[in-house]
């Protein structure tokens, strides 16, 4: 088919709306085309000439005029549309009409108060001006009276002239006087009123006029003219104008800038620079100077000094006297300490009617529990749960500190143990009477005698031997013995008499601090003195915070807790450590001083115990750790008491070759940081009770970083104990296996020298060591080359036979030597 077959070209630059469109392509490619657009007709409906109620007669009488490809109901819909917006777009129009008729209303009235204040400021100022010029004219007339009246008197006094022409001239004279003092007083006046219409601070608002001719420019503040008038009165009276000097007395701190010291002396930071440059120091005002050079300046300048310290910030908290008319008697807080699996928490959890234990993993308890309890009698009692693990040393020994009485359980069956010794030696220490729990007395094996008797070994004398120390025989799974336990508790609390204030600011202690995800840094708080409000700032070690929410050992919000209560406080700005202070203060000012001072306190004591004294101590110890393995691990807790007693144990894992480095340990779930600081230092994360979040999860995938996750505390001891061991060497142990003895040496091609042996005691293997013994001296230790009995080469030669031995690269071997042959074994070591 050719182009020109009798069919009309297509032509699209004659038509009526042809275009040029320039098209752009990848790389800086463009191409030009011609296009033709065709526009579509749209019919337009004229407005129709019915009436409002003539209903959709219009819209069918003009369904010839209307778009091709538009219905009856589709036009009606549309109609309906245009109204709707038109009648929409009015009523927006008519509410702008009003809110803008509002507005401008508000704005009229505005104006008007304006002007009426205005108004009245302006009579009052023109009052305030009209009476004092009222009362300057009436003095000035009662001047001018007095002088009038001294004139008189003085011309009376005079004597009479001789001479006429004397008389006559000089009679006019006085009168002239007064006219010429009128005139003055009038000219004085009159400046006077000028002066006061021509001050600019009384002279209204500041025109455009003034401003761009530099008048209205800054003025004397009031109080300074006020000054000024009451020096100009004081000069006028002819008093003296020198002031009092006000003595100050001023607080000096270790150091103090100059310009700080001016002000609290209240004097010109000039006049100290001047009297320190006298002093021979030249320093500006904004340099700091010494306590001992600010108080010479002080002393010279006349004030007192009072010096204070940093560490004075907390005197606010310093204990106070208690008020014995205001003493209430307080719950006894007990606390129950002794061996793992004795019974502990089975016991409480009987007191209770609860069962905490089976909430524990591993049924041991691992965090320190809070609660109180009322009996059967109507008696409040706060137990202290603590750990029996022995890696929970630290918290057995918060428990003790913080109690009244120490409840020390025994198992009937199990005796006294490593931790039941070290509950006594706590209990010692805090100076608390101890009451010994025989638990588990139902079962076969039970002995209470003999746990009486083993306790006579650490001073432990029980009444039943004759002693002072209550003893009472229980069993938690029975029930028995638990009323004889709360009577004797309740009889040593009486004996102790306790009693508090409960009106003062509180006072307590941490008992256990935990991160919660939902509701921040939780702090479990037994209140010691005083009573704890919501809405109270305090604060905790290095923390303050605002108690947000008390919630009690139920779980329920309180708004009080008394003496004695544990509560859970929430509204700390970062998480304490368990076993600080918590002080309620006054403002929150003071909270934060103290907390950043202690902070600050804490760092600079970190840092000076990580530096070495010296350059020496410095090299003596990096040579030292040479020779040391590291192995370094992260630890996550749920509480701050379960990543203290894992940082003390991982540091009694080790020897002088390897040991255990805890890099960095905090609460709460572990985070992205926690992933990239383990892989910058490829250690592994331990997790304790808590969970990696999702992000830190991928991070760990990525990187490699291994995460391991427990719940019972001594599973993670053993884990990171197997892991150092693994960093050990291993242990060469070399085992004789036989001995052999050169008869004969040969000397064999292609070999070298060969030794008729014979084996004289147990095997010659060819895989073992050698050691060629000389006159007992050993004088060579390697390996065979060769192993041959008769012809063959075999793997091992028996007692009493004969065979060819040659050795790796030495040849210098004798008849009657011997052949010590030995089997090294590597022993896989580990850590004790």
């Amino acid at each position: 088919m050719s182009d020109s077959d009798g069919k009309k070209t297509l032509g699209l630059r004659g038509g009526p709306r042809s275009a040029n469109v320039k098209q752009s392509f990848s790389h800086g490619r463009t191409k030009s085309v011609v296009v033709e657009t065709k526009r579509k007709r749209v019919m337009v409906p004229k407005p129709s000439s019915a009436k409002p109620g003539a209903g959709p007669g219009p819209v069918s009488s003009q369904s010839s005029k209307r778009p091709a490809g538009v219905s009856d109901v589709e036009m009606e819909r549309r109609l309906k549309a245009v109204q709707a917006a038109r009648a929409r777009e009015s009523e927006e129009t008519a509410a702008r009409e009003a809110q803008e008729k509002t507005r401008s209303d508000e704005r009229e009235k505005r104006r008007a108060e304006q002007e009426q204040k205005e108004a009245e400021h302006r009579e009052a100022e023109e009052r305030a001006l009209k009476k004092t010029q009222d009362e300057e004219r009436d003095r000035e007339q009662a001047e001018e009276k007095e002088r009038e009246e001294a004139l008189r008197k003085a011309a009376e006094a005079a004597p009479a002239p001789k001479k006429e022409n004397e008389t006559a001239k000089s009679a006019p004279k006085p009168a002239s006087v007064p006219t010429s003092r009128k005139k003055e007083r009038d000219t004085e006046q009159e400046r006077r009123s000028t002066k006061g219409r021509e001050d600019n601070r009384r002279s209204g608002k500041l025109t455009l006029t003034q401003a761009l001719s530099g008048e209205g420019g800054r003025h004397r503040s009031m109080a300074a003219m006020k000054r000024k008038q009451e020096r100009a009165r004081l000069k006028a009276l002819g008093q003296n104008l020198e002031r009092e000097k006000i003595v100050r007395e001023v607080q000096l701190p270790e150091a103090i800038t100059v310009s700080e010291l001016a002000n609290r002396m209240a004097e010109r930071s000039a006049d100290l620079v001047k009297s320190l440059m006298k002093m021979g120091m030249m320093v500006t005002q904004n340099e700091t100077i010494d306590a001992d050079t600010a108080e010479l300046i002080i002393e010279e300048f006349g004030h007192k000094v009072v010096r204070v310290a940093d560490s004075d910030v907390e005197d606010v908290i310093k204990e106070t006297e208690e008020d014995t008319e205001n003493l209430q008697p307080r719950p006894p807080v007990i606390t129950i300490m002794g061996h793992v699996d004795h019974g502990k928490t089975s016991l409480l959890d009987a007191i209770r009617k609860t069962k905490v234990v089976q909430g524990e993993a591993g049924g041991i308890t691992q965090h320190i529990g809070a609660y109180q309890v009322t009996t059967d009698s109507g008696a409040v009692l706060s137990f202290l749960d603590t750990p029996g693990h022995a890696a929970f040393t630290s918290m057995r020994s918060r428990g003790a500190q913080v109690t009244d009485i120490v409840v020390l359980v025994v198992a009937a069956d199990d005796s006294v143990m490593p931790q039941t010794i070290e509950a006594i030696s706590h209990a010692k220490a805090a100076e608390v009477p101890l009451i010994v729990a025989i638990n588990k007395i139902d079962r076969p094996a039970a002995d209470a005698n003999r746990v009486r008797t083993e306790l006579l070994q650490h001073e432990i004398v029980v009444e039943a031997m004759s002693g002072e120390v209550q003893d009472v025989e229980v069993s938690a799974i029975s029930g028995q013995g638990l009323d004889e336990l709360l009577e004797a508790i309740a009889l040593q609390a009486e004996i102790l008499e306790l009693q508090t204030n409960p009106e003062r600011a509180a006072q307590g202690a941490v008992i256990e601090a935990q991160l919660d995800v939902g509701r921040g840094p939780v702090a479990t708080v037994l209140v010691q003195k005083g009573t704890l409000n919501k809405g109270d700032i305090f604060v905790v070690g290095e923390q303050w915070g605002k108690v947000r929410a008390l919630v009690n050992d139920k779980g329920e919000r309180i708004a009080s807790a008394g003496p004695s209560v544990p509560v859970e406080v929430l509204g700390l700005n970062g998480t304490p450590e368990a076993g600080d202070v918590l002080n309620v203060v006054s403002t929150e000012a003071q909270a934060r001083e103290i907390a950043t001072y202690r902070a600050n306190l804490a760092k600079e004591k970190r840092a000076a115990a990580g530096a070495a004294t010296t350059l020496e101590q410095l090299m003596a110890k990096a040579k030292e750790d040479e020779n040391i393995s590291e192995l370094p691990i992260l630890v996550k807790t749920d509480v701050q008491g379960s990543a203290e007693a894992i940082i003390q144990a991982m540091e009694k894992i080790g020897n002088s070759e390897v040991r255990v480095r805890v890099l960095h340990s905090g609460v709460g779930a572990i985070t992205e940081t926690d992933v990239g600081l383990a892989e910058a230092s490829n250690a592994p994360i331990m997790g304790f009770n808590v969970r990696a979040n999702a992000s830190a999860r991928n991070s760990a995938n990525q990187k490699g970083v291994e995460i391991r996750y427990y719940s019972v505390i001594y599973d993670l001891v053993d884990d990171v104990k197997a892991a150092a061991s693994g960093l050990l060497s291993a242990e060469i142990r070399e085992t004789f296996i036989g001995y052999a003895e050169i008869k004969e040496v040969f000397k064999v091609s292609g070999i070298g020298k060969v030794a008729g042996c014979l084996t004289t005691e147990g095997v010659a293997r060819r895989s073992a060591g050698v050691r060629l013994l000389r006159d007992n001296v050993v004088i060579h230790e390697g390996t065979l080359k060769t192993l041959k009995r008769f012809k063959d080469e075999v793997p091992e030669v028996q007692s009493g036979q004969e065979c060819g031995m040659a050795f790796e690269n030495y040849e210098d071997i004798r008849a009657g030597d011997i052949i010590e042959i030995f089997e090294r074994q590597e022993v896989k070591r580990e850590l004790n």
